[in-house]
């Protein structure tokens, strides 16, 4: 297996000073009042809306912004500007976050392929983390950051946010509680038009962006710019296609539902039927997992047709013998009911994502000590599910599962995909 080369390098030649320092020598709030500091890790899209929800809670300061790319800062700050909090220093590189002291937790927005690795390095270091969805590349480095959490007693949240949402916790509740009967499925989707990326062509990198940083512990590619900002998702160099990226949000939820961990199967149908371009994941797929528990959940995108399933073109649904429970965009419904059931059929509005309530309930279990609503065993375990969705695109076949060992048993091509190939630069740890 790959992982087995994964004692390589962890780091550049310059080491980070304090890397491995116990988390006992962390700097903590001193009080329920005292504000908890924040470096965040990657300000452009995502990490800048990350900055606007983050500077609107008076629990949180944001004293420090770290992008390689130093043409996108102003976003973040206009957002810091808007919440009339101080302009934040900005750096390069996220290792000097890292070694600052002052620094309580650290917000990473990065790429996909840079997730799991700054999430340890920011455990070993001492910060508390929040670490955007997929909350890894690959299927080893989900579980090497469950294994930097518990071993340096770090808050680990996953922006996997509809675990705070009440309205989600509510239909969840209702599917556990048995109000649709037995869900022998689970499944969710979207369908959306995104565009063709066309064809590009190496060329050079733009002036102000520090692209071997960038691409960090993935092997070197060319710079071309369409697989540079936000496209990089299609390209398994660096992403983990549309199932990473808005099919964790929901497989998790369906996963919440049905109460399950592990598959023990998995099947991925579709291709790239459309696309005429440059991108290598699937345009089109749907992925099914068969659980020990007698039940599936199935994961459907189409990257090119906006047309609804249960009339949303977002959702998650639920399959029971009593009835079925769908979360849309209009919020969640039950449908099927039995006339003589109580009057439970729908929620009062639109089900919202949690955002805001997700960054309290990190804030909260960094002053407590508690585990987060989307603890990282949470996030792993979902994301978990995309991962093997996709080395069973990339294999072609059904494959078999061990959930104790996290592995294909016999399947050497398999169980190839489950970790990755890395640069001389950085590299996953086999121990962290």
């Amino acid at each position: 297996m790959t992982e087995l080369q994964t004692n390589r390098r962890y780091f550049l030649a310059t080491s980070m000073a304090g890397l491995a320092a116990s988390a006992s020598s962390k700097r903590l709030p001193a009080s329920a009042n005292e504000k908890v500091r924040i470096g965040v890790i990657g300000a452009r899209g995502r990490g800048a809306d990350l900055v606007s929800i983050f500077s609107k809670n008076d629990g949180f300061e944001i004293p420090v912004l770290c992008d390689v790319d130093s043409r996108v800062f102003s976003k973040a700050q206009n957002h810091l500007e808007k919440a009339k909090r101080p302009v934040a220093k900005i750096e390069s590189d996220f290792r000097k976050i890292l070694d600052d002291k002052s620094i309580d937790a650290i917000v990473v927005a990065t790429p996909d392929h840079w997730h799991a690795l700054m999430a340890v390095m920011g455990c070993q270091a001492g910060k508390h983390v929040y670490c955007e969805k997929p909350v890894s590349h690959n299927l080893v480095e989900g579980r090497r950051i469950v294994e930097a959490s518990r071993k340096y007693n770090r808050v680990v949240q996953c922006g996997i946010q509809r675990r705070s949402s009440t309205s989600v916790k509510e239909a969840v509740d209702l599917v556990r509680s048995g109000v649709v009967g037995k869900v022998g499925m689970a499944r969710a989707w979207i369908h959306q038009i995104r565009p063709n990326i066309g064809h590009g062509k190496p060329g050079e990198v733009p002036k102000g962006v520090d692209f071997a940083m960038w691409q960090g512990p993935a092997p070197d590619r060319p710079f071309i710019e369409n697989r540079f900002h936000y496209n990089w998702h299609w390209f398994w160099n660096w992403g983990t296609g549309e199932i990473g990226n808005n099919g964790i949000h929901g497989v998790d939820v369906a996963r919440w539902g049905l109460g399950v961990e592990g598959p023990t199967q998995v099947t991925s149908g579709g291709g790239k039927f459309v696309f005429d371009d440059d991108q290598e994941v699937p345009d089109t797929q749907i992925v099914t997992w068969e659980f020990p528990e007698k039940c599936v959940i199935q994961w459907e995108h189409r990257m090119w047709s906006k047309h609804p399933t249960e009339g949303s073109g977002f959702g998650i649904a639920w399959y029971g013998d009593k009835g079925t429970m769908v979360i849309g965009d209009k919020g969640w419904k039950i449908e099927d009911l039995d006339p003589k059931a109580p009057a439970l059929a729908k929620s009062e509005g639109p089900s919202k994502d949690g955002m805001t309530a997700h960054v309290q309930n990190f804030l909260d279990c960094i002053k407590s000590g508690q585990k987060p609503n989307a603890d990282i065993e949470i996030g792993h375990l979902s994301t978990r599910l995309c991962h093997l969705g996709n080395i069973a695109h990339r294999t072609g076949r059904k494959l078999t599962f061990d959930r104790a060992s996290e592995t294909f048993p016999g399947d050497p091509a398999a169980n190839a995909l489950l970790s990755r190939e890395y640069s001389s630069r950085f590299a996953m740890p086999a121990q962290v």
